[in-house]
């Protein structure tokens, strides 16, 4: 199929009369409601269930195998090739499912609040809330940019067409493809709305660094000052919750570029965890949570019509979407200077990493390139329980590249602009995960604000006699003992296994990245 011809198909099926362009959030919100896609619950947030695709599926998400990007992509489990022909067909069978619905959402957006770095979208939705969701996620464009907008890349999105695995070449009924030649991102089969999102994230990680710009899989924040923090790491380590911070301004809570000019947020909303979400723990987070916004399986009570943040009843993987705009202090246009500091955070299911520790340049770049977390709970199907796992970059699933292009862009800009960077621990504290406890909020909070303040770079510090990290041995707020996890535990036996478990996982890891000088293969665990 011609570029010419496969645009002419979509532009077919766009002219059909029931097509609604960038409708308002009252509008959205109506149409939702008429179709029975959800309720509007006391918050004034319109909440929807997605079935039983709660979560990502990694295991479902492609690239079309293409003349330009077959020797750029990295190939394998996280970036899957499927055929050009393939592609098509699943195409056209999406469009002519679409054209023979009653009616479906068109949005215009953008990503990228970097206006020399951007890329223009268009959204073509089958739900309409998923359409109210996009236009939360994405940046909304002015009424001047909308008079000239050309679409550089178009989502098509249709969670009820079901694919045939032997006949289409997928691995499920769900498909989310990417063709970079067409300008396109294919989703069916799945109604998880996140999987629009993080699409547009995996293109921009393509995209970004032929400009020599850094993609990230980070939130940030800039003090009153000025100073700017990072946040890496996967969903449910902290990075929305802690980068929403009453005493700075919020850039974004998920996805970032780093240019020669500074950062800027790649998106225009927050799509937040909100599993026993609570006023007191974050405020910030609760009280955006209004009219427009989106609860996206969090069980309502049927008679108050009040979210329950508390029940896993659908998942544990409840999540809010809502506009950049609803946190009182976001920066908004999202960009800001250069960093300062720069926190890496992990959930360690192990309880044996220190709740904070201040990295060396090597560390940094060896801990930047394990990416070692645990998913969390629900975040992608099938998982139920904290599992132990190595994410390269902080977000492998969404990096089409190989690891080292992204980790050698983030280690010349770290010593270009001196920025001191911590790896924080949001994990287990006193044993692993079923024994030890989950590492208080508000303890991480001290320890973070303390990086941000600048208290820790002369602190003194002892290192861990296993994985070698530089440990605070005072950190205003938090017990003493917290600090080093070894005293949290009431068997040091048992600690020193666990805690050699995961070095020796840390290593086995590590063997898969060659060419790297000898000082940062060296920056790992000490066994």
């Amino acid at each position: 199929m011609s570029t010419i011809h496969f645009e002419t198909e979509l532009e077919r099926v766009l002219q059909k009369d029931q097509v609604y362009h960038d409708l308002t959030v009252p509008e959205l919100i109506e149409k939702s409601l008429n179709r029975n896609e959800g309720v509007l619950t006391s918050t004034g947030a319109f909440q929807a269930t997605t079935g039983k695709y709660t979560g990502r599926s990694p295991k479902d998400k492609f690239i079309v195998y293409e003349r330009s990007v077959q020797n750029k992509v990295n190939w394998g489990e996280v970036n899957q090739p499927i055929s050009s022909d393939k592609f098509e067909k699943l195409y056209l069978k999406v469009l002519h499912y679409l054209k023979n619905k009653d009616e479906f959402f068109v949005r215009k957006a953008i990503a990228g609040a970097d206006k020399n770095n951007s890329l223009s979208i268009r959204i073509v939705n089958e739900i309409a809330w998923h359409n109210l969701f996009v236009r939360q996620l994405f940046i909304r464009p002015s009424t001047e940019e909308l008079s000239s907008f050309i679409p550089e890349f178009t989502i098509v999105s249709a969670p009820g067409f079901k694919a045939h695995p032997d006949i289409d070449g997928t691995n499920s009924e769900a498909f989310i493809i990417i063709s970079f030649e067409k300008r396109t991102i294919l989703i069916g089969g799945t109604e998880y709305a996140g999987e629009m999102k993080k699409s547009v994230f995996s293109v921009m990680n393509y995209l970004l660094p032929e400009s020599e710009i850094l993609p990230m899989h980070c939130s940030a924040n800039v003090g009153i000052e000025g100073d700017v923090a990072l946040f890496f790491g996967l969903s449910g380590t902290g990075k929305t919750t802690l980068s929403a911070d009453p005493y700075r301004n919020l850039i974004g809570d998920d996805e970032h570029g780093w240019s020669t000019n500074g950062i800027f947020n790649i998106e225009g909303g927050c799509y937040a965890k909100c599993i026993n979400l609570s006023e007191q723990k974050e405020p910030q987070i609760y009280h955006a949570i209004r009219y427009g916004s989106v609860l996206e399986n969090v069980v309502i009570d049927e008679k108050s019509r009040k979210p329950d943040f508390d029940s896993n009843y659908y998942t544990e993987n409840t999540r809010a979407a809502y506009p950049l705009e609803s946190i009182p202090n976001a920066m908004i246009p999202s960009i800001a200077g250069h960093p300062n500091t720069i926190i890496f955070l992990t959930a360690d299911a192990f309880g044996v990493l220190p709740p904070i520790s201040k990295l060396t340049k090597e560390q940094a770049m060896y801990h930047f390139l394990s990416g070692y977390t645990s998913k969390l709970a629900g975040t992608e199907r099938g998982v139920t329980e904290p599992e132990a796992t190595f994410s390269t970059c902080f977000g492998a699933p969404f990096l089409p590249l190989p690891a080292n292009r992204y980790a050698e862009m983030l280690g010349e800009k770290i010593q270009e602009h001196n920025a001191d960077v911590y790896l924080v621990n949001t994990g287990w504290s006193g044993g692993p995960y079923g024994i030890g406890e989950r590492i208080k909020l508000n303890y991480t909070r001290s320890m973070v604000r303390s990086a941000l303040q600048g208290d820790l770079q002369s602190a003194e510090t002892i290192v861990d006699p296993i994985f070698g990290l530089h440990v605070p041995t005072y950190c205003p707020g938090v017990p003493d003992e917290v600090l080093q996890p070894q005293k949290t535990w009431s068997n040091m036996t048992d600690y020193e296994a666990k805690a050699k478990e995961l070095a020796l996982k840390f290593k086995t890891n590590f063997k898969k990245f060659t060419d790297l000088p000898e000082q940062i293969v060296h920056a790992g665990p000490n066994i």
